[in-house]
Protein backbone atom coordinates (compact mmCIF):
# COMPACT_ATOMS: atom_id res chain seq x y z
CA UNK A 1 0.00 0.00 0.00
CA UNK A 2 1.22 3.61 -0.67
CA UNK A 3 -0.05 7.35 -0.73
CA UNK A 4 -1.39 9.13 1.82
CA UNK A 5 -3.80 8.48 5.36
CA UNK A 6 -4.88 10.71 7.48
CA UNK A 7 -5.51 9.66 11.18
CA UNK A 8 -7.26 10.84 13.97
CA UNK A 9 -4.30 12.24 16.06
CA UNK A 10 -4.61 12.75 20.01
CA UNK A 11 -0.97 12.87 20.90
CA UNK A 12 -1.37 10.07 23.33
CA UNK A 13 0.46 6.66 23.18
CA UNK A 14 -1.81 4.55 20.52
CA UNK A 15 -2.26 7.28 17.91
CA UNK A 16 1.42 8.63 18.50
CA UNK A 17 3.03 5.01 17.79
CA UNK A 18 0.67 4.80 14.85
CA UNK A 19 2.56 7.51 13.20
CA UNK A 20 5.91 5.42 13.01
CA UNK A 21 4.05 1.90 12.79
CA UNK A 22 2.14 3.48 9.70
CA UNK A 23 4.77 4.46 7.78
CA UNK A 24 6.87 1.59 8.14
CA UNK A 25 4.53 -1.49 8.10
CA UNK A 26 2.31 0.01 5.01
CA UNK A 27 4.75 2.55 3.97
CA UNK A 28 2.07 5.25 3.87
CA UNK A 29 2.91 8.96 4.43
CA UNK A 30 0.83 10.00 7.57
CA UNK A 31 -1.29 12.97 7.98
CA UNK A 32 -1.82 13.89 11.42
CA UNK A 33 -5.42 15.38 12.46
CA UNK A 34 -6.05 16.62 15.99
CA UNK A 35 -9.12 17.90 16.93
CA UNK A 36 -10.28 20.11 19.84
CA UNK A 37 -13.45 18.93 21.02
CA UNK A 38 -12.77 20.87 24.66
CA UNK A 39 -9.66 18.86 26.57
CA UNK A 40 -7.31 21.79 27.73
CA UNK A 41 -4.12 20.29 26.02
CA UNK A 42 -1.40 21.93 24.60
CA UNK A 43 -2.22 21.68 20.67
CA UNK A 44 1.00 23.56 19.37
CA UNK A 45 3.12 20.96 21.53
CA UNK A 46 0.76 17.68 20.28
CA UNK A 47 1.16 19.07 16.36
CA UNK A 48 4.75 19.45 16.84
CA UNK A 49 4.98 15.83 18.48
CA UNK A 50 3.04 14.33 15.35
CA UNK A 51 5.57 16.11 13.04
CA UNK A 52 8.54 14.95 15.04
CA UNK A 53 7.31 11.41 14.86
CA UNK A 54 6.88 11.52 10.95
CA UNK A 55 3.83 13.17 10.19
CA UNK A 56 3.57 15.38 6.87
CA UNK A 57 3.61 18.92 6.80
CA UNK A 58 -0.01 19.26 6.25
CA UNK A 59 -1.20 17.47 9.62
CA UNK A 60 -2.94 20.15 11.81
CA UNK A 61 -4.90 20.79 14.94
CA UNK A 62 -9.12 21.87 14.17
CA UNK A 63 -10.87 23.51 16.45
CA UNK A 64 -14.43 22.04 16.39
CA UNK A 65 -15.80 22.66 20.10
CA UNK A 66 -18.36 24.83 19.21
CA UNK A 67 -19.47 22.63 16.14
CA UNK A 68 -19.30 19.96 18.72
CA UNK A 69 -21.83 21.54 21.37
CA UNK A 70 -24.47 22.52 19.05
CA UNK A 71 -24.55 20.22 16.28
CA UNK A 72 -23.81 16.81 18.62
CA UNK A 73 -24.42 17.97 22.46
CA UNK A 74 -27.02 19.68 22.44
CA UNK A 75 -28.79 17.41 19.91
CA UNK A 76 -28.08 14.79 22.13
CA UNK A 77 -29.14 16.83 25.25
CA UNK A 78 -32.39 17.43 23.87
CA UNK A 79 -32.84 13.43 23.47
CA UNK A 80 -32.10 12.67 26.82
CA UNK A 81 -29.26 10.66 25.83
CA UNK A 82 -27.41 8.46 28.58
CA UNK A 83 -26.62 4.81 27.78
CA UNK A 84 -27.67 2.69 30.79
CA UNK A 85 -28.52 5.09 32.88
CA UNK A 86 -25.56 6.29 33.90
CA UNK A 87 -23.09 7.49 30.56
CA UNK A 88 -23.52 10.32 28.74
CA UNK A 89 -21.76 9.40 25.65
CA UNK A 90 -19.85 11.82 25.68
CA UNK A 91 -16.62 10.20 23.76
CA UNK A 92 -19.21 8.40 21.83
CA UNK A 93 -20.84 11.76 20.73
CA UNK A 94 -17.25 13.12 19.54
CA UNK A 95 -16.10 10.16 17.56
CA UNK A 96 -18.60 10.61 14.42
CA UNK A 97 -17.56 14.78 14.25
CA UNK A 98 -14.00 13.67 14.98
CA UNK A 99 -14.26 11.10 12.00
CA UNK A 100 -16.13 13.39 9.56
CA UNK A 101 -13.35 16.06 9.85
CA UNK A 102 -10.81 13.47 8.94
CA UNK A 103 -13.20 12.47 6.18
CA UNK A 104 -12.92 15.86 5.45
CA UNK A 105 -9.15 16.44 5.21
CA UNK A 106 -8.86 12.94 3.18
CA UNK A 107 -10.78 14.57 0.21
CA UNK A 108 -8.88 17.63 0.62
CA UNK A 109 -5.46 16.08 0.55
CA UNK A 110 -5.79 13.45 -1.70
CA UNK A 111 -5.25 10.89 0.62
CA UNK A 112 -6.29 7.18 -0.16
CA UNK A 113 -6.86 5.90 3.06
CA UNK A 114 -8.04 7.30 6.87
CA UNK A 115 -7.23 5.56 10.01
CA UNK A 116 -7.65 5.93 14.13
CA UNK A 117 -5.82 4.36 16.88
CA UNK A 118 -8.67 2.38 19.02
CA UNK A 119 -8.16 -0.85 19.07
CA UNK A 120 -10.09 -4.19 18.75
CA UNK A 121 -11.87 -4.76 21.93
CA UNK A 122 -13.33 -0.86 22.25
CA UNK A 123 -16.47 0.79 20.97
CA UNK A 124 -14.47 3.57 19.56
CA UNK A 125 -13.48 1.29 16.21
CA UNK A 126 -16.92 1.10 15.44
CA UNK A 127 -17.50 4.71 15.79
CA UNK A 128 -15.09 5.26 13.53
CA UNK A 129 -15.20 2.65 11.26
CA UNK A 130 -19.03 2.93 10.80
CA UNK A 131 -18.88 6.83 9.83
CA UNK A 132 -15.93 6.24 7.90
CA UNK A 133 -17.64 4.19 5.88
CA UNK A 134 -20.75 6.21 5.78
CA UNK A 135 -19.22 8.85 4.72
CA UNK A 136 -17.29 7.65 2.18
CA UNK A 137 -16.86 4.12 1.62
CA UNK A 138 -13.69 3.83 -0.99
CA UNK A 139 -11.23 4.78 1.67
CA UNK A 140 -9.16 2.50 3.15
CA UNK A 141 -9.49 1.97 6.84
CA UNK A 142 -6.62 1.60 8.88
CA UNK A 143 -6.63 0.71 12.81
CA UNK A 144 -2.83 -0.38 13.81
CA UNK A 145 -3.78 -0.43 17.40
CA UNK A 146 -6.08 -3.43 16.45
CA UNK A 147 -3.49 -5.45 14.42
CA UNK A 148 0.04 -4.45 15.78
CA UNK A 149 -0.76 -7.45 18.74
CA UNK A 150 0.97 -5.46 21.01
CA UNK A 151 0.36 -5.30 25.13
CA UNK A 152 0.38 -1.63 26.79
CA UNK A 153 3.65 -2.79 28.41
CA UNK A 154 5.05 -3.44 24.75
CA UNK A 155 3.48 -0.33 23.05
CA UNK A 156 5.25 2.03 25.58
CA UNK A 157 8.55 -0.06 25.35
CA UNK A 158 8.04 0.50 21.10
CA UNK A 159 7.85 4.07 21.76
CA UNK A 160 11.00 4.35 23.34
CA UNK A 161 12.61 2.42 21.01
CA UNK A 162 11.81 4.86 18.52
CA UNK A 163 11.98 7.97 21.02
CA UNK A 164 8.70 9.05 20.38
CA UNK A 165 7.23 10.77 23.51
CA UNK A 166 4.08 9.68 24.77
CA UNK A 167 2.26 10.72 28.03
CA UNK A 168 1.97 7.66 30.19
CA UNK A 169 3.91 5.22 32.08
CA UNK A 170 3.92 1.58 32.95
CA UNK A 171 3.09 3.02 36.49
CA UNK A 172 0.14 4.40 35.95
CA UNK A 173 -1.00 3.16 32.30
CA UNK A 174 -5.07 4.74 32.35
CA UNK A 175 -6.55 5.14 29.07
CA UNK A 176 -8.23 8.55 28.89
CA UNK A 177 -10.41 10.81 26.67
CA UNK A 178 -11.45 14.42 27.50
CA UNK A 179 -13.54 16.57 25.75
CA UNK A 180 -16.28 19.49 27.02
CA UNK A 181 -18.77 16.21 27.85
CA UNK A 182 -17.11 14.54 30.24
CA UNK A 183 -13.80 12.19 30.87
CA UNK A 184 -13.36 9.07 30.56
CA UNK A 185 -10.81 6.65 32.15
CA UNK A 186 -9.94 2.76 32.05
CA UNK A 187 -7.38 0.29 32.10
CA UNK A 188 -5.01 0.06 35.10
CA UNK A 189 -6.20 -0.55 38.40
CA UNK A 190 -9.89 0.51 37.10
CA UNK A 191 -10.22 -3.04 35.19
CA UNK A 192 -10.54 -4.18 38.86
CA UNK A 193 -14.61 -4.24 39.66
CA UNK A 194 -13.95 -4.43 43.12
CA UNK A 195 -11.86 -1.94 44.13
CA UNK A 196 -12.79 1.99 44.45
CA UNK A 197 -11.42 4.08 41.76
CA UNK A 198 -8.24 5.75 43.42
CA UNK A 199 -8.54 9.84 43.41
CA UNK A 200 -5.82 10.54 40.69
CA UNK A 201 -8.41 8.80 38.42
CA UNK A 202 -10.46 11.94 38.53
CA UNK A 203 -9.44 15.71 37.80
CA UNK A 204 -12.61 17.37 36.44
CA UNK A 205 -14.30 17.05 40.09
CA UNK A 206 -13.66 17.28 43.40
CA UNK A 207 -14.10 14.67 46.08
CA UNK A 208 -17.49 15.07 47.05
CA UNK A 209 -16.20 14.93 51.09
CA UNK A 210 -14.42 17.72 50.22
CA UNK A 211 -16.53 20.09 48.59
CA UNK A 212 -18.18 22.73 49.62
CA UNK A 213 -20.65 22.56 52.85
CA UNK A 214 -22.57 25.65 51.57
CA UNK A 215 -25.14 24.64 48.93
CA UNK A 216 -25.17 26.90 45.38
CA UNK A 217 -28.22 27.22 43.57
CA UNK A 218 -28.01 27.31 39.75
CA UNK A 219 -30.43 28.82 37.70
CA UNK A 220 -30.53 27.06 34.08
CA UNK A 221 -32.63 28.75 31.16
CA UNK A 222 -33.32 27.12 28.48
CA UNK A 223 -34.92 28.23 24.72
CA UNK A 224 -36.88 25.17 22.90
CA UNK A 225 -34.85 22.29 24.79
CA UNK A 226 -31.13 24.14 24.54
CA UNK A 227 -29.55 25.60 27.66
CA UNK A 228 -28.56 28.96 26.88
CA UNK A 229 -28.16 30.72 30.13
CA UNK A 230 -26.84 29.99 34.01
CA UNK A 231 -27.48 32.36 35.99
CA UNK A 232 -28.79 34.73 33.97
CA UNK A 233 -25.54 34.67 31.89
CA UNK A 234 -25.71 33.74 28.42
CA UNK A 235 -21.51 32.73 26.77
CA UNK A 236 -22.53 31.28 24.24
CA UNK A 237 -22.70 27.40 23.79
CA UNK A 238 -19.08 26.55 24.23
CA UNK A 239 -18.27 28.57 26.83
CA UNK A 240 -21.81 27.78 28.87
CA UNK A 241 -20.58 23.95 28.65
CA UNK A 242 -17.41 25.10 30.60
CA UNK A 243 -19.09 27.01 33.09
CA UNK A 244 -21.22 24.07 33.97
CA UNK A 245 -18.46 21.93 34.31
CA UNK A 246 -16.47 23.95 36.57
CA UNK A 247 -19.81 24.89 38.55
CA UNK A 248 -21.37 21.67 39.06
CA UNK A 249 -17.26 19.68 39.05
CA UNK A 250 -16.44 22.14 42.35
CA UNK A 251 -19.16 20.61 44.46
CA UNK A 252 -18.06 16.65 43.25
CA UNK A 253 -21.22 16.49 41.09
CA UNK A 254 -20.78 13.90 37.71
CA UNK A 255 -18.84 10.82 39.08
CA UNK A 256 -19.88 7.71 37.66
CA UNK A 257 -18.45 4.21 38.64
CA UNK A 258 -19.84 1.98 35.81
CA UNK A 259 -20.08 -1.46 34.48
CA UNK A 260 -21.21 -1.02 31.34
CA UNK A 261 -22.08 -3.38 28.62
CA UNK A 262 -19.82 -2.54 25.44
CA UNK A 263 -20.94 -3.25 21.81
CA UNK A 264 -18.64 -5.84 21.22
CA UNK A 265 -19.85 -8.01 23.26
CA UNK A 266 -17.77 -7.96 26.90
CA UNK A 267 -18.66 -6.04 30.03
CA UNK A 268 -15.77 -2.90 31.04
CA UNK A 269 -15.61 -1.47 34.16
CA UNK A 270 -14.92 2.77 33.21
CA UNK A 271 -15.12 5.66 35.49
CA UNK A 272 -16.42 8.83 33.91
CA UNK A 273 -16.57 12.15 35.00
CA UNK A 274 -19.51 14.28 33.49
CA UNK A 275 -20.55 17.86 35.65
CA UNK A 276 -21.76 19.52 32.76
CA UNK A 277 -24.16 16.82 31.44
CA UNK A 278 -25.57 16.08 34.83
CA UNK A 279 -26.22 19.23 36.07
CA UNK A 280 -27.74 20.54 32.06
CA UNK A 281 -29.61 16.97 31.52
CA UNK A 282 -31.00 16.82 34.81
CA UNK A 283 -32.17 20.44 34.45
CA UNK A 284 -33.65 19.67 30.86
CA UNK A 285 -35.29 16.41 32.36
CA UNK A 286 -37.14 18.99 35.18
CA UNK A 287 -38.26 21.39 31.89
CA UNK A 288 -39.66 18.92 29.99
CA UNK A 289 -41.61 17.21 33.20
CA UNK A 290 -43.53 20.69 33.63
CA UNK A 291 -43.50 21.66 29.49
CA UNK A 292 -44.77 18.17 27.81
CA UNK A 293 -47.77 16.25 27.89
CA UNK A 294 -47.76 13.03 29.04
CA UNK A 295 -48.28 10.75 26.65
CA UNK A 296 -45.06 12.64 24.66
CA UNK A 297 -43.09 12.53 27.41
CA UNK A 298 -43.31 8.61 28.29
CA UNK A 299 -43.14 7.96 25.01
CA UNK A 300 -40.19 10.57 24.39
CA UNK A 301 -38.56 8.41 27.33
CA UNK A 302 -38.78 5.23 24.91
CA UNK A 303 -37.39 6.94 22.26
CA UNK A 304 -34.65 8.35 24.57
CA UNK A 305 -33.35 4.70 25.54
CA UNK A 306 -33.27 3.40 21.48
CA UNK A 307 -31.24 6.85 20.88
CA UNK A 308 -28.36 6.42 23.70
CA UNK A 309 -27.90 2.84 22.10
CA UNK A 310 -27.74 4.07 18.32
CA UNK A 311 -25.11 6.83 19.57
CA UNK A 312 -23.39 4.40 21.85
CA UNK A 313 -23.25 1.71 19.30
CA UNK A 314 -21.71 3.99 16.71
CA UNK A 315 -24.54 4.17 14.55
CA UNK A 316 -24.75 8.56 14.35
CA UNK A 317 -25.44 9.09 10.56
CA UNK A 318 -27.91 5.80 10.55
CA UNK A 319 -31.52 6.82 9.26
CA UNK A 320 -33.29 5.81 12.32
CA UNK A 321 -31.02 8.36 14.33
CA UNK A 322 -32.21 10.59 12.15
CA UNK A 323 -35.54 9.92 11.91
CA UNK A 324 -35.58 9.95 15.93
CA UNK A 325 -34.14 13.08 16.01
CA UNK A 326 -36.54 14.53 13.90
CA UNK A 327 -39.27 13.85 16.74
CA UNK A 328 -36.66 14.97 19.38
CA UNK A 329 -36.74 18.58 17.91
CA UNK A 330 -40.52 18.42 17.44
CA UNK A 331 -41.15 17.84 21.07
CA UNK A 332 -38.90 20.71 22.24
CA UNK A 333 -40.53 23.46 20.64
CA UNK A 334 -42.35 24.21 24.13
CA UNK A 335 -39.56 23.24 26.14
CA UNK A 336 -38.55 26.76 27.68
CA UNK A 337 -38.15 28.66 30.77
CA UNK A 338 -36.10 28.66 34.03
CA UNK A 339 -35.00 25.49 36.40
CA UNK A 340 -32.93 26.04 39.36
CA UNK A 341 -31.10 23.42 40.67
CA UNK A 342 -29.26 22.76 44.19
CA UNK A 343 -25.41 21.38 44.16
CA UNK A 344 -24.42 19.55 47.50
CA UNK A 345 -21.65 17.52 47.92
CA UNK A 346 -21.65 15.35 44.96
CA UNK A 347 -25.42 15.59 44.56
CA UNK A 348 -27.78 17.48 42.17
CA UNK A 349 -31.58 18.12 42.21
CA UNK A 350 -33.79 20.29 41.41
CA UNK A 351 -35.11 23.16 43.95
CA UNK A 352 -38.33 24.91 41.46
CA UNK A 353 -38.95 25.49 37.99
CA UNK A 354 -41.05 27.76 35.59
CA UNK A 355 -42.03 28.33 32.40
CA UNK A 356 -44.33 30.40 30.54
CA UNK A 357 -45.05 26.91 28.37
CA UNK A 358 -46.13 24.99 31.65
CA UNK A 359 -48.34 22.72 31.52
CA UNK A 360 -48.56 22.90 35.08
CA UNK A 361 -51.66 24.58 37.01
CA UNK A 362 -52.11 24.83 40.54
CA UNK A 363 -55.79 25.53 40.00
CA UNK A 364 -55.74 22.01 38.71
CA UNK A 365 -53.41 20.34 41.25
CA UNK A 366 -54.08 21.95 44.98
CA UNK A 367 -56.50 20.50 47.06
CA UNK A 368 -57.10 23.98 48.46
CA UNK A 369 -59.24 26.59 47.79
CA UNK A 370 -59.19 27.45 44.53
CA UNK A 371 -59.42 23.65 43.78
CA UNK A 372 -60.84 23.69 39.89
CA UNK A 373 -60.87 19.87 39.48
CA UNK A 374 -63.87 18.14 38.80
CA UNK A 375 -63.56 15.73 41.49
CA UNK A 376 -67.08 14.30 41.10
CA UNK A 377 -66.24 13.02 37.94
CA UNK A 378 -63.34 10.33 39.19
CA UNK A 379 -66.14 7.72 39.66
CA UNK A 380 -67.26 7.55 36.19
CA UNK A 381 -63.41 8.12 35.33
CA UNK A 382 -62.65 5.24 37.20
CA UNK A 383 -65.32 2.47 36.13
CA UNK A 384 -64.82 3.20 32.37
CA UNK A 385 -61.20 3.19 32.65
CA UNK A 386 -61.26 -0.19 34.59
CA UNK A 387 -63.82 -1.80 32.02
CA UNK A 388 -61.54 -4.09 29.85
CA UNK A 389 -60.44 -5.19 33.31
CA UNK A 390 -63.09 -6.04 34.96
CA UNK A 391 -64.57 -7.93 31.95
CA UNK A 392 -61.48 -9.81 31.31
CA UNK A 393 -61.46 -11.09 35.32
CA UNK A 394 -65.36 -11.95 35.23
CA UNK A 395 -64.11 -14.03 32.21
CA UNK A 396 -61.44 -15.42 33.33
CA UNK A 397 -63.51 -16.36 36.97
CA UNK A 398 -66.13 -17.96 35.00
CA UNK A 399 -63.78 -20.44 33.43
CA UNK A 400 -62.36 -21.92 36.76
Amino acid sequence: MSGKIVLAYSGGLDTSVAVRWVKEERGLDVVAIGVDVGEERDYDAILQKALAVGALPESRIIDAKEEFVTEYIWPALKAGACYESKYYLATALARPLIAKLIVDVAHEVGATAVGHGSTGKGNDQVRFDVTFAALDGKLDIVAPAREWGMTREEEIEYAERFNIPVPIAKASPYSIDVNLWGRSVECGIIEDAAVEPPEDAYEMTVNPVDAPDTPQIVEITFEKGVPVAIDGDAPGPVALVEKANKLAGSHGVGRVDMLENRLVGIKSREVYESPAAVLLSLAHREMEALTLDRDTAHYKALVAQRYSELVYFGLWHSPLREHLQAFVDSTQERVSGKVRMKLYKGSCFVVGRESPESLYRTDLATYDVGDMYDASAGAGFCKIWGLPVRVAQERDRASR
